[in-house]
């Protein structure tokens, strides 16, 4: 079924990565001035989305003028639709062995990010910001108990999740053994005694880095089926940061990693 992407990023990022079919959208009418009949000369909303309405008009897709109203009703997320809309076909994921393949043409530098019952939309939205900023080649995720991609998703991560490669799968371990098979080493991200410091941990080769739920981490048995574990350390009080802030943390930390040179060795 449609649905409807909101958003000036979400809906701007749909149009340039063209995977999903956009049957049209939706612009907000600005309201007239009491007792003028005049539209207000200052329009921030319209003006954010000019260049996605300029790409959809490029595009021959069919732009409608609407109520704000009528844009509150069909999103239900309020004003945070920042006047446009788009109703589009459902997100495309990918099925794992397409993930498998992505990764085997990545070669050395394959990056995936395994989550493991994330459910928050605004922590899963930064996990695939981030993911789309440092270059990672597929995300895997469990089909249940897992937020999946939706329009709260998307505008959270300002639209990055229209360009990444989301495979779901029914068996997170299975999924992660075959990783491995495919010659990923996977690290849980997870506090524990014998867990290595992110920055002293080699990430420059193919790599998987397993998220897991904002409560509980990353659950025993999946934890099992890993490489290893990688803590990142704390000084102040808290014992811990958000699923999103540490999977940022370390994503970039494999991207420094792989942007500087490995020393050369002599003779």
């Amino acid at each position: 079924m449609p649905e409807w992407l909101y958003g000036r990023h979400a809906v701007e990022e749909a149009l340039k990565a063209g995977r999903r079919k956009v049957f049209r959208v939706l612009r907000a009418e600005a309201a007239k001035q009491p007792g003028t009949g005049r539209e207000p000369s200052a329009k921030p909303q319209l003006d954010e989305a000019i260049s996605a309405l300029s790409l959809a008009r490029q595009k021959g897709i069919a732009v409608e003028r609407v109520p704000t109203v009528q844009l509150d009703m069909l999103t239900r997320v309020g004003h945070h639709h920042q006047g446009i809309a788009a109703e589009v076909s459902p997100f495309p994921y990918i099925g794992l062995a397409d993930a498998l393949s992505l990764c085997k043409e990545a070669g050395e530098r394959a990056l995936v990010l395994v989550l493991d019952s994330v459910q928050d939309p605004q922590n899963f939205g930064t996990l695939l910001r981030t993911s789309e900023a440092v270059g990672v080649t597929a995300i895997v995720m469990l089909d249940r108990r897992q937020v999946a991609v939706t329009p709260a998703v998307s505008n959270a991560s300002a639209g990055a999740v229209e360009h990444l490669q989301v495979s779901l799968a029914n068996n997170l371990t299975r999924a992660i053994d075959e990783l491995r098979d495919a010659g990923l080493w996977v690290y849980a991200l997870q506090s524990e005694p014998d867990a290595s410091r992110y920055t002293s941990t080699d990430l420059r080769g193919p790599l998987g880095l397993v998220v897991g739920s904002e409560g509980r981490g990353v659950g025993q048995l999946v934890r099992r089926h890993c490489d290893g574990a990688l803590e990142i350390p704390m000084h102040g009080k808290i014992e811990s940061l958000n699923a999103a802030v540490a999977g940022s943390v370390v994503l970039y930390e494999a991207l420094r990693q792989r942007n500087t040179k490995r020393p050369q060795t002599t003779a």
